[in-house]
């Protein structure tokens, strides 16, 4: 079932039971205003039944004419034949006599008349049916004891709410249509957005332009879809952007050693008579372009995953002080000649990936020595969930700090240095991933300051101590 059905059905369902509540309503209080009227009209006959003093009978108020009287043992009873607008009256003693006009007893008496003739029982309302016709009784106390049985027929009664009974099931049915066509209408209406959404995101899928934009003016639910497929679009053409560009870097990354190392084996090949010192020469550049293409394509690998956020189930609490004085450690090992300086008086626990986190910090380090000069000093603090590496190197231009993170930028001064250009994207990205960020600074004094700032939220409770 489409969405439109789905709509249409729940406009009609809704329109129909409205329509089937109101008329049923209507007709309650309708059927309860009409039996209302008949109640009334027989509560004002019970006056004008007395008995027989001599005197001229009154003439009845509810239909201005006289009513023939019958004298039955000195009780006057009004007489008028059932089915009249009038309605019967008879008489009950409390013996179980019945006193009637001309038209006779046309009720046999019960056990519950009984007992309101001989005052045990409260006047009530009954419906009975007399001669196939149904009629309104009222049994109430007689003017000169026993009760008295006043009778009105409900021909009209019933007449009318059958009438009614046609006329709401007609409303109703109308109703319903009258609410399956709007709903139809409604449904074409309200789903328009929807459908023009739909076509864009069908012809953007099969033209696989990510250029494209869908409609999205307005402030409703609609708009704010077409916004969010918006900008769905713009994160998706910005990633292919990134993987088109991290692409066309790499190639012109990997073309470099690659040739080089092509050129050293060629020169091998074909000079088999090559003195040995000039064959290790050839052999050692060979060798190092390696080692450095090697670390190219595990820097790539490493940014292309693209994992965002570590999974929760490598996520683990990490002494990031601990860390980093690892990592310091090692630090001394690649660049004996370097002095290192580490400030981390204090228990930091965060909440990570730990090898993300030391690959990060490494590569803070290794850019320190790189960049501040073969025998430092790199200072090393942590600052909370703060990492903050400063080496006393020339510095970054002020209009390349914003693209220090960038995949394989490199400064100007910088670029006849060993490296693949990855290793702060890598930094920046593992900032990202664990809610944090990374960012340069010029250091007061000279020098660059890196630091990685992780998240508050990824700050976990200390351990306890060992």
């Amino acid at each position: 079932m489409t969405l439109r059905q789905r709509l249409v059905l729940a406009a009609t369902g809704a329109v129909a039971l409205a329509v089937v509540v109101a008329a049923a309503v209507v007709y309650v209080t309708t059927r309860a205003e009409l039996r209302g009227q008949v109640d009334d009209a027989l509560r004002a006959l019970v006056p004008q039944v007395r008995p027989l003093d001599g005197a001229p009978p009154p003439p009845t108020a509810v239909r201005r004419r006289l009513l023939r009287l019958q004298t039955m043992r000195g009780l006057a009873v009004p007489a008028d034949p059932l089915g009249g607008p009038t309605g019967v009256v008879q008489a009950l003693r409390p013996s179980g006599d019945v006193v009637a006009g001309e038209a006779g007893a046309v009720l046999a008496p019960d056990e519950r008349a009984l007992e309101v003739a001989r005052g045990e029982r409260e006047p009530y309302f009954s419906d009975r049916t007399v001669d196939g016709t149904r009629v309104r009784v009222l049994t109430t106390m007689g003017p000169a004891g026993g009760a008295l049985q006043v009778l009105r027929p409900l021909t009209e009664v019933d007449e009318s709410l059958a009438r009614l009974r046609w006329i709401l099931l007609g409303v109703v049915a109308g109703g319903v249509g009258l609410a399956v066509a709007l709903g139809r209408a409604v449904s074409r209406a309200a789903l328009a957005p929807v459908t023009a959404l739909t076509d864009a995101a069908e012809e953007v899928a099969q033209t696989e332009d990510l250029r494209r934009r869908l409609p999205d003016g307005g402030v409703d639910e609609v708009a704010r879809l077409g916004g969010a497929f918006n900008g769905l679009l713009g994160a998706l053409q910005r990633s292919r952007d990134a993987q088109r560009q991290l692409v066309a870097d790499a190639s012109h990354e990997l073309r470099t050693p690659l040739t080089s190392i092509r050129a050293n084996v060629e020169v091998l090949a074909r000079a088999p008579d090559l003195p040995a010192a000039e064959r290790e020469q050839v052999v050692a550049a060979a060798r190092a372009q390696l080692e450095e293409l090697t670390v190219l394509v595990g820097d790539l690998v490493d940014l292309a995953r693209d994992e965002g956020a570590p999974a929760p189930e490598a996520a683990e609490e990490v002494r990031l002080d601990l860390l980093v004085a690892e990592a310091v450690e090692r630090a001394r090992l690649h660049a004996p000649g370097c002095r290192f300086v580490l400030d981390a008086p204090d228990e930091v626990v965060v909440r990570g990936a730990r090898a993300q986190l030391h690959r990060a910090v490494s590569n803070l380090l290794d850019n320190a020595v790189r960049h501040g000069g073969a025998g430092g000093p790199v200072e090393v603090a942590v600052d909370g969930p703060r990492v903050v590496v400063r080496d006393h190197g020339p510095g970054i231009p002020p209009d390349e700090l914003p693209r220090v993170f960038d995949r394989f930028h490199r400064a100007p001064g910088a670029r006849g240095l060993p490296g693949s250009g990855l290793g702060l994207a890598i930094v920046r990205q593992v900032a990202e991933a664990h809610g944090g960020r990374a960012r340069a600074v010029a250091a007061d004094g000279g020098g660059a300051q890196l630091e990685l700032d992780l998240a508050p939220t990824a700050v976990a409770p200390l351990l306890p101590a060992s």
